[in-house]
């Protein structure tokens, strides 16, 4: 079953233009899915998949002979798995300089494309993000009237909470597709685990070629323990055995193959506010709370703070968005600050609200800063007050996509 993805309509206006379309993103997150439904779709296109060796063989040794045989008599060339090719942004160049054929790749490492092939086609391609579903999509699948009112601008009780089982099912298992299309928990539950595994099997071993993942085991788990927390190196550095080098080349490596993203201090003034320590976040909550091996539900968890904190996260990353937070030598601080066209918001986020109040923090932000915007997130409130948004926490990604 083909569920729309938000990302479709943006990659669709660009299959007539001359760039090549890199679509990257986490393993099981729909990248083949995305591109067999466009393959599907086109006429006189070819889909290919660099895990078959003798594809791969023939592109990396023989390029000539791929032209003629894959490139030269169709319109649309597609290449699943492209991170296989080890050099092949070298190859994909001449293709495209000799070739008028569209082409569509897809790779599970961005660290992959970006350094072994964006380097030899800068302005020759256009390059598109596809994460595990937002929040949206999944209500989209699970319940297309209740998406349609998620999508409005005001939500009464009954509908938040008709929508607050989906939400909290998502905080537990997260939007990998092969996860929310699962029937029951057990399965749910068999497929993170296949996709942890996996990760490190196929994209840590097979293709990044990484010693010593055992550190790195080690290190997932330490940061999904303190989801939302500021990274401390020193006890990093003694949970995994890395030094300070080390611990900052793997954290960059979780970046690229998407399991985590950092979220960097904003600050205007260096002398008040804090400048250098990140906090970290995952990209998806279900690969998160199988790495620690908890998926109760959210009201049997002490960590429900931090699965809320991480689903906002996850939810301001999807649509594109740089995670940063706000926090002062005298301890004032916000969740999140997000920047769009020179303008702040900041986002503070709430396990229960019951009133439309507003901490000391969030109001020292909202007077030396100003915005035009504000919110407040939690499981139930709807509101205004001066300007803040309070609402439920569900709507973030409707709120800032």
């Amino acid at each position: 079953m083909y569920i729309k993805r938000f990302l479709e309509d943006d990659i669709g206006k660009y299959l007539n233009k001359r760039e090549i379309i890199a679509v990257v993103g986490a393993r099981q997150s729909g990248k083949t899915t995305l591109l067999k439904h466009f393959y599907e779709n086109l006429k006189n296109a070819v889909f290919l998949d660099f895990e078959d060796r003798e594809t791969l063989e023939l592109f990396s040794e023989d390029v000539d002979s791929f032209i003629e045989l894959y490139v030269k008599k169709y319109d649309y060339l597609f290449i699943d798995e492209f991170q296989y090719a080890r050099d092949g942004g070298k190859n994909l160049k001449y293709i495209y300089d000799s070739c008028k054929t569209k082409i569509i790749i897809s790779g599970s490492s961005a660290s992959e494309l970006s350094i072994q092939s964006i380097k030899f086609l800068v302005g020759r391609i256009f390059i598109f993000t596809l994460h595990p579903f937002s929040f949206g999509e999944c209500l989209s699948y699970k319940n297309k009237e209740l998406y349609k009112l998620w999508l409005g601008k005001k939500l009464s009780i009954p509908v938040i909470d008709r929508i607050m089982p989906y939400f909290n099912e998502f905080c537990i298992y997260g939007g990998y597709p092969r996860v929310v299309l699962s029937d029951n928990k057990s399965e749910k539950e068999t497929v993170l685990r296949n996709i942890y595994n996996t990760y490190f099997l196929k994209e840590i071993k097979e293709i990044l070629n990484l010693p010593e993942d055992y550190k790195l085991s080690k290190m997932i788990n330490a940061l999904a323990l303190q989801t939302g927390g500021i990274v401390n190196y020193k006890e990093l550095s003694d949970i995994t055995g890395f030094n300070y080098k080390d611990l900052l080349k793997y954290l960059n490596i979780l970046e690229k193959t998407f399991v985590i993203a950092r979220s960097l201090p904003f600050h205007t003034n260096k002398r008040t506010e804090l400048v250098k320590s990140p906090k970290v976040f995952f990209f998806d909550s279900g690969f998160r709370n199988i790495v620690i091996k908890s998926l109760q539900p959210i009201g049997n968890r002490p960590d429900k703070g931090s699965l809320y904190e991480n689903f906002v996260a996850s939810e301001l990353l999807k649509a594109g968005l740089e995670l940063k937070y706000w926090r002062t030598k005298s301890m004032a601080e916000v969740d999140f600050v997000i920047e769009r066209n020179n303008r702040v918001a900041p986002i503070e986020v709430k396990s229960n609200l019951k009133s439309a109040n507003f901490t000391r923090s969030f109001s020292s932000f909202i007077e030396k800063y100003k915005p035009t915007k504000s919110f407040i997130l939690s499981e139930r409130l709807f509101a205004e007050k001066n300007r803040t948004h309070f609402r439920p926490m569900f709507c973030i990604g409707n709120l800032v996509g």
